[in-house]
Formats: structure tokens, C-alpha cells, sequence
């Protein structure tokens, strides 16, 4: 049986905060060659390289926020010709922009509560400050805090969310591949996002986690449920990762990430069934 062709994007030389990328689709793709013919390209050369390939994973390519026109050129060409893409394009979270959080809220769900209009201020918690980020951010791009009297005053534009700002603990992030459960890592220090350590989560934090992942409904790929726990000790979402969420395995143990490696290569052999 001849073996599956992979086209992995990733963005080897994005510039991120805290982390190096490369370093993980170097480990990844050094890994996945092992069951795959593998090549890799940049995000902007997806669309047009993707032809003879059996799929497309999408991995640690930046936000999309940096190449809009090549990202909407990809996704229109894989769906015109059908070319399997890992994730799947069907997420309804970081995948489709940021309008989620407002629906989870509306919802019910366990989020950090989210309005996209000024006169629903009031379904938010009164605070001294709030987070006014865009829809379509990504790292932390375009987030600004503002006090409650300059966000009344001043007004926020279209495409623009507001958040109460939380006091929390720390942040947990839960790991998955389809739908099972891989590994987490927190922050334990608020002020150090990217400085995570291992986490053991109790049944009710996976069940918060799943939750999410289950409402978005993904049947393959790789996906990173972010919480913040309260002073409180309530969890609540504060991203749903569905596109290319960084994996931080350099964080986790010989034994996760060997772990991770063979349920993602299994995973992305049954996408292709």
C-alpha cells in the first residue's frame, strides 16, 4: 500500500512570544515520516501546493490575521476541489473568528462572559476594567484594557468584543486529539503565560474541557481548550483553539509527547477513510 502524502503548513520563522514553533513541527514532521511521504509549506503556499497530496495539515502557521487573502484563497480552493484539510474547515471556534464567545455566552456555557454591542453592557459583570480585543485577533493582537467610564464615553468599533477583566488563579490549557483527552499544562503564575508546567485535571475539569469540544463537534484534529480558574476556583473559557493552537510539547514529558505523536498519526490516517 503505498503511504498517504501529507502537506504540513507551518510557518517555520514566525516570531512568537515566548516560543519557538519551529521547534515543534521540526520534532512533529521528524516524527509523522515515519507513517507519512511528508513535505512541508509555508501558509501563504498551501492553496497552491495542496494538489496530490491525500491531506493538508494545518499546524503552527501564524494567525490568519497575517495573510486574510491567502488564508480565504485556501479555503475556497479546498472546498471547491475537495482536498481533505486537518482540521477539518468546519470549526466553529478560533477557526471562524471570535463571535463563538459571544454565542457561548448567550448559551450558558462556562465562558469568560463576552458581549459584541455596547448596549449589552449589561449582561456583563460591573467592573473597573474591561478587555475590548477584535473578533478577529489572535495572540494577544489588538487587546487593549479599558476603565468602565472610557468604554462608556469613548464607544467601541464594528467586530470588537468586551470582556470583564478576570482575577484569576491561572490559566490551565487542555490538550486533544479528536476527542480524547492527551495531556494539560497551566501557568501557574498569571504574568508568565508561556511558562507552563504539568497539570493534573480532576474529572470535573474534564468534563469543563469536553464540553467545548464536543459543542464544536470536530470528528478529527487537534484542539486546545484555554481556561482561567477564578479566585473562586471556577473555570472559564478563555479560548477555544480549533485551527493551529500551539502545542507547548517542549513542556511535557518523553512519554506524552511519544503519546501524542501516535494518536495524532492515527487520527490523521482516519481522515483519511
Amino acid at each position: 500500500m503505498p503511504r498517504p502524502k501529507v502537506l504540513y503548513v507551518s510557518d517555520l520563522a514566525y516570531p512568537a512570544r515566548g516560543r519557538r514553533y519551529c521547534d515543534e513541527d521540526i520534532y512533529l514532521t521528524s516524527r509523522l515520516r515515519e507513517a507519512f511521504d511528508l513535505a512541508i509549506a509555508h501558509p501563504k503556499d498551501a492553496a497552491g501546493l495542496m494538489a496530490g497530496f491525500d491531506t493538508v495539515v494545518v499546524r503552527n502557521s501564524g494567525p490568519v490575521i497575517d495573510y486574510p487573502d491567502a488564508y480565504r484563497h485556501f479555503r475556497e480552493r479546498a472546498s471547491a476541489t475537495g482536498q481533505r484539510v486537518y482540521n477539518p474547515l468546519t470549526g466553529k471556534a478560533d477557526m471562524a473568528g471570535k463571535q463563538y464567545l459571544v454565542d457561548l455566552t448567550e448559551l450558558g456555557f462556562p465562558v469568560i462572559p463576552t458581549v459584541d454591542d455596547l448596549r449589552h453592557l449589561d449582561r456583563l459583570p460591573r467592573v473597573a476594567e474591561y478587555v475590548v480585543k477584535p473578533k478577529a485577533g489572535a495572540d494577544s493582537h489588538g487587546l487593549e484594557f479599558v476603565s468602565a467610564d472610557d468604554l462608556t464615553e469613548t464607544g467601541t468599533e464594528e467586530d470588537v468584543l468586551v470582556q470583564p477583566k478576570i482575577d484569576f488563579r491561572y490559566e490551565v490549557s487542555f490538550y486533544f486529539v479528536d476527542h480524547d483527552f492527551q495531556y494539560a499544562l497551566n501557568a501557574p503564575d498569571p504574568a508568565l503565560r508561556w511558562e507552563l508546567a504539568r497539570y493534573e485535571p480532576s474529572r470535573d475539569d474534564l468534563e469543563f474541557a469536553r464540553r467545548f469540544i464536543d459543542w464544536n463537534g470536530l470528528d478529527h484534529g487537534i484542539q486546545r481548550v484555554d481556561a482561567c480558574r477564578t479566585r473562586e476556583g471556577e473555570l472559564l473559557l478563555v479560548e477555544l483553539e480549533d485551527l493551529n493552537p500551539y502545542l507547548s510539547l517542549d513542556r511535557t514529558s518523553d512519554e506524552t509527547r511519544a503519546g501524542f505523536v501516535e494518536a495524532m498519526t492515527a487520527s490523521v490516517l482516519r481522515s483519511l477513510g
